[in-house]
């Protein structure tokens, strides 16, 4: 389907950036686990979790992207965060 390759490519162009920003806050949260085992600090943030989940329901929402779809992304990126945390903490 000639007709859809500028679309495609285009996607590809968008997955490459969304995967490396990832990746990138990923790094950072490995950074963040880093500071919470050195400091004593408790790996779950319960009122932080929440909090990063409703502003990425807010982002959405003003972006005109499902503010439940965004809301479960958030989760996603948390719940991997919270793996690579569990690793570095032990």
């Amino acid at each position: 389907m000639e007709i859809l390759r500028p679309f495609r490519e285009r996607i590809e162009v968008l997955d490459g950036q969304l995967a490396a920003l990832i990746a990138d806050r990923l790094r950072v949260c490995g950074e963040v686990a880093a500071v919470k085992k050195a400091e004593g600090i408790p790996m779950m943030q319960p009122d932080r979790v929440r909090a990063v989940c409703r502003a990425y329901a807010e982002r959405g929402r003003a972006l005109g992207v499902s503010p439940d779809f965004m809301a479960e992304l958030a989760t996603l990126l948390i719940n991997e965060a919270c793996r690579l945390e569990d690793e570095i903490i032990g």
